[in-house]
């Protein structure tokens, strides 16, 4: 049996406030549209005469539309609006809609999952696209290609070495790397290898030594600008004011 409700007015205030939490209500289907949206098509459902239902839901949905005037600019506008009206009234209204009506199944399609690529790197500071690109150089027949592309490729594993173990390695170690990623079906020329420089530079701020810092020059003062001049003073070789003058 429901509590009596309350006779005064605070008391009666503090009930609704108490009755109506948020935690005590359904969930919106679209919150974007706030409740009192959704409690407008709930009165949709208790009303029996079909006709006056159908008039109520177009009216219900131009306020749909002034909520969200940005959807104007779409195509497909009044179709979406009447898509959300069936589905805030969880696809149980029964009104005759220009368009078809959408069901409960379509909207929850559950999608494919994707499958990612899962490809081991043995080289992780070079990128599995050095390896990809020395592979592929298998099956070029022009060495002077494969030598430009082993010369470019070479400097920029020594760049990412750098990046990676900040100090540059030795030529012998590129020339061993590429060897293995090869598997031994590029011809490499080692010579030409062992003697490239690395174009990447990487420029360290200057660091002061501890304990020393940097000398401050004073500012030279001139007299003038209201201060007051000096005079020498025979007995100790300074200079003094004289506020007389």
């Amino acid at each position: 049996m429901p509590a009596p409700m309350p006779r005064s007015g605070a008391d009666r205030m503090h009930y609704d406030m108490r009755k109506n939490y948020n935690y005590t209500r359904r969930k919106l289907f679209l919150p974007e549209y706030g409740r009192h949206i959704h409690e407008m098509i709930d009165s949709l459902l208790a009303i029996e005469d079909r006709r006056e239902r159908n008039r109520q839901a177009r009216a219900v949905i131009a306020v749909m539309g002034n909520l969200n005037p940005l959807l104007r600019d779409t195509a497909d506008f009044t179709h979406k609006l009447w898509d959300h009206l069936f589905i805030m009234s969880d696809f149980r209204l029964d009104v005759d809609s220009p368009y078809p009506r959408p069901s409960r199944e379509e909207l929850t399609v559950t999608p494919r999952p994707m499958r990612y690529a899962q490809e081991r790197i043995e080289y992780k500071h070079y990128g599995k696209y050095v390896e990809r690109m020395i592979r592929a150089l298998a099956g070029e027949r022009d060495s002077r290609t494969v030598a430009r592309t082993l010369d470019n490729l070479a400097r920029y594993m020594r760049a990412k070495s750098y990046e990676y173990n900040q100090e540059h390695p030795n030529n012998e170690v590129i020339v061993k790397d590429i060897k293995r990623m090869s598997g031994g079906a590029v011809e490499i020329d080692e010579v030409a290898l062992n003697n490239i420089r690395s174009d990447y530079k990487q420029h360290f701020p200057a660091r002061s030594q501890r304990g020393s810092q940097p000398s401050r020059q004073r500012p030279q003062q001139k007299n003038g600008g209201g201060r007051h001049p000096q005079r020498h003073n025979p007995k100790n070789g300074t200079q003094r004011h004289n506020p007389q003058r």
